[in-house]
């Protein structure tokens, strides 16, 4: 039996610019739910915690934008959620990746591998925090098309949630495609945010169809956990962690990057 020859390690220069990524079904997006799902049953304790620890976080943040704020400013942070939750869910792909190389997952290992990953988490959130800041003045100013008076109809109710739903989804589109796979491709390899956020574009412009099937369940998700009072975070946000870094797996081909060693996950 011969030995597969191994690949040679290629310097950070000699490394494209842009991970390649492989073409996927339209269904593949149910299998990585099913694999996240996985996921949740292995380390239940740790997945589960984390959900409750953004849960949490998600009440602080409603109950600081009703307070200092308006209905507006809350319905706009609660629907900016969608721009911060890749950041929030950096720990999930963690827990994914221990469990992918054989690891009892520990919370603790998350956070430190976290700090290790801090420079280029950073750029990538501060990124979102501004589209995050962009949005919630803009979906404050939207509001001058709500209906304030007694006598409005059907279509004054139309245009407001006409121009709001395009102006959210020009922010949705940019925050999914820049931050669908590089964050989880960040946590994996060596690979700095500008190649991580172009890789990721790059997927998703290559498997369109198949990414527009996976944000529309997201979207859906994101929508029972509203629907519950946010507590199907609790449950939905590990779910939605841990596919997006099986979809990652499978989408991204990052085998040239520098991987970290296997006792460090």
């Amino acid at each position: 039996m011969t030995e597969e020859p191994i690949k040679k390690q290629r310097k950070p220069e000699e490394l494209p610019f842009v991970a390649p990524c492989r073409q996927i079904t339209v269904g593949a997006p149910i299998n990585w739910l099913k694999l996240g799902w996985k996921d949740i049953k292995r380390a239940p304790k740790q997945s589960l915690s984390y959900g409750l620890v953004v849960l949490l976080l998600s009440y602080l943040i409603s109950y600081v934008a009703w307070e200092v704020g308006s209905v507006y400013l809350l319905i706009a942070m609660l629907s900016g959620f969608v721009f911060i939750g890749p950041v929030l869910a950096i720990g999930l792909y963690s827990i994914s990746k221990q469990i992918q190389h054989g690891y009892t997952p520990q919370l603790g290992y998350c956070i430190r591998q976290e700090r290790r990953h801090l420079d280029n988490e950073l750029v990538i959130a501060f990124i979102l925090m501004i589209v995050l800041l962009v949005w919630a003045r803009a979906a404050s100013t939207i509001h001058i098309f709500f209906p304030d008076n007694n006598s409005a109809d059907i279509a004054d109710f139309a245009v407001f949630l006409a121009v709001g739903s395009v102006v959210g989804s020009i922010f949705a589109t940019v925050v999914f495609c820049a931050s669908a796979f590089s964050l989880p491709m960040i946590m994996d390899k060596q690979a700095d945010a500008v190649t991580a956020v172009l890789s990721s574009i790059n997927a998703i412009l290559r498997n369109k169809a198949a990414m527009l099937v996976w944000a529309l369940l997201i979207v859906l998700l994101l929508l029972v956990s509203f629907a519950t009072a946010l507590l199907g975070l609790v449950v939905l946000m590990p779910l939605i962690g841990h596919a997006t870094w099986h979809g990652y797996k499978e989408v991204i081909d990052a085998s040239e990057w520098p991987d970290y060693k296997k006792t460090e996950c």
